[in-house]
């Protein structure tokens, strides 16, 4: 079992019902909380599962998307028009290939930005970086490994982020910048011995 996440304060509330109600019956992840009380460990669980081959892409997506939206109405809405976009998952598949190694390096991090960006390549309806940022993150992320981890850029963290960390406050940012921004992480996390996401949830006052 993934353990819980240091740093996280609050679990997100979630309205499971209106999710499931919302979204196609293949994409909801079986094993995620039925309480609604979604802890960021809950989808890093969907996204070992998708690695282990057990869950699929979109029922990684579907988590991450129920974690990021919460307990905004229209989530479950928008979910399922990104998961309509990609019915067999392939396009999510191919974006998150080369996150889902043991240790991703920039790289893969960079193609897999760029890929999700791409609408000829896997970027699907209501999808921008600071929601696929957040899938990058989940999917790739490797605890305990150090150095350049994909972390969530959204509009909440670039405006708290310091003018070093490389990031524009706009939403919308180049693979580059949001490389230069896990670089600036990976050196803030060294110095405070701590995980890179651990700086993330520093510069957020949402959770």
């Amino acid at each position: 079992m993934i353990n819980a996440v240091p740093q996280e304060r609050t679990p997100v509330t979630v309205r499971v019902d209106r999710w499931r109600a919302g979204l196609p019956p293949d994409a909801w992840p079986d094993a995620f909380p039925a309480s609604g009380e979604v802890w960021r460990r809950d989808v890093f669980a969907v996204a070992e599962a998708c690695r282990a081959g057990v869950a699929s892409p979109r029922h990684l997506l579907a988590a991450v998307l129920a974690w990021a939206y919460g307990p905004i109405g229209y989530g479950p809405w928008r979910a399922a028009r990104s998961l309509a976009a990609d019915p067999d998952g392939k396009r999510l598949a191919y974006a998150l290939e080369g996150v889902c190694t043991p240790k991703p390096d920039e790289e893969a991090l960079r193609t897999a930005y760029r890929r999700f960006s791409d609408p000829n390549h896997a970027r699907l309806p209501w999808l921008g970086p600071g929601l696929f940022t957040k899938v990058l993150y989940f999917a790739g992320y490797r605890r305990g490994a150090g150095g350049v981890q994909p972390l969530i850029l959204d509009r909440v963290v670039a405006g708290q982020l310091p003018a070093e960390a490389g990031v524009d406050r706009r939403n919308g940012w180049s693979s580059e910048e949001w490389l230069a921004y896990l670089r600036w992480a990976a050196e803030a996390a060294r110095v405070r011995r701590v995980e890179p996401d651990a700086v993330e949830m520093a510069v957020r006052p949402d959770r």
